[in-house]
């Protein structure tokens, strides 16, 4: 598995007036092959880390013709600043998601 890990940060005010437009770049993104999904954490102020999981590099890398036109269309105009390239690689370790229903 291959991560791809970023920091946005959002204006808040439009990002919230245009949930259509992130709808709709969540259904490319998640169109594309090998895109497996994203972890997304409110870091505050505005800011989300973003870990989008592929099943290998050629995907994620395949992917970028579809997903980087999309970006600048539909999620660039509503961040106060540009996004952030954190790192990639392969995944290492995960952790099994465990729901509590208590």
């Amino acid at each position: 598995m291959y991560a791809v890990v970023r920091l946005n940060t959002w204006d808040v005010a439009k990002r919230a007036a245009a949930a259509d437009d992130v709808a709709e770049f969540d259904r490319i993104h998640a169109e594309q092959p090998g895109f497996i999904g994203s972890l997304v954490v409110d870091v505050g102020t505005g800011r989300n880390a973003i870990v989008n999981l592929w099943v290998s590099e050629e995907d994620a890398t395949e992917a970028l013709p579809v997903v980087g036109p999309a970006v600048g269309r539909l999620l660039q105009p509503l961040m106060a600043e540009p996004s952030q390239l954190i790192g990639t690689g392969e995944v290492i370790q995960g952790a099994e998601l465990v729901h509590d229903p208590a």
